[in-house]
């Protein structure tokens, strides 16, 4: 069951938890397909008026900001040793070089790798927890978060649903042109067909010997 299918049979309070609990646990630093459930979940409020995208927004936004700054708190407290203990339990996340990219943004771009990690899969689970280890001022950590958390949260929410009701109103008129056409393309090959069909009778009477055409007198 794909996670759209699965979240159509979910209330919509739970899918605001869902979203927000998810969201909020991939920027803590677990591997989770939070942009999936969100991109899914925002398709789905655009073909289904009972959930609100303005609520479900808000929810991706403060699970992308608490869990980053819970992800944060954690670093700070664990330290190198989190890291090396996050590679142990997840090495396909958390492998050496993983963790060697993310730093090497973060001594770059600084704050702004928080920011623009949030749209970037790799640098969106580490951007908490490495923050916190590398001893990233706070109030820069969570200015980067904040604002990172409202635009990727926030705008890919809005993205997706409203490129749902422009795909569903395309769709339905799609489908109402698909039988017209259909229609046509109906009549137009009767009315080839009707025609072939009188032409090959024309061809075949005009092969028959003209003593068969000639019409039988009539006798007394």
């Amino acid at each position: 069951m794909h996670v759209q299918e699965w979240l159509e049979t979910v209330p919509a309070v739970s899918i605001y938890a869902l979203v927000g609990v998810v969201i909020g646990l991939e920027s803590l630093g677990i591997p989770l397909p939070g942009e999936i459930i969100l991109v899914s979940a925002a398709l789905l409020a655009s073909q289904h008026g009972d959930i609100n995208p303005v609520v479900l927004g808000a929810c991706a936004v403060a699970g992308a900001i608490i869990g980053d700054s819970i992800g944060y708190a954690i670093g700070r407290k664990g330290g190198r040793p989190l890291l090396a203990w996050l590679g142990a339990k997840f090495p396909r996340h958390f492998s050496e070089g993983h963790i060697a990219t993310a730093e090497k943004s973060f001594e770059k771009w600084g704050m702004w790798a928080v920011f623009f990690g949030r749209f970037v899969a790799l640098l969106r689970i580490f951007a908490g927890p490495l923050a916190g280890v590398l001893r990233m001022p706070y109030w820069k950590f969570l200015t980067a978060n904040v604002l990172g958390g409202i635009l990727w949260a926030g705008g890919t929410t809005a993205v997706i649903y409203y490129v749902g009701v422009v795909a569903e109103s395309w769709l339905k008129r799609f489908s109402w042109l698909g039988l017209v056409l259909a229609l046509l393309i109906g009549l137009t090959s009767m009315l080839v067909l009707k025609r072939k069909a009188k032409k090959v009778s024309a061809e075949r009477e005009a092969e028959r010997p003209a003593a068969e055409r000639e019409p039988i007198p009539a006798t007394d």
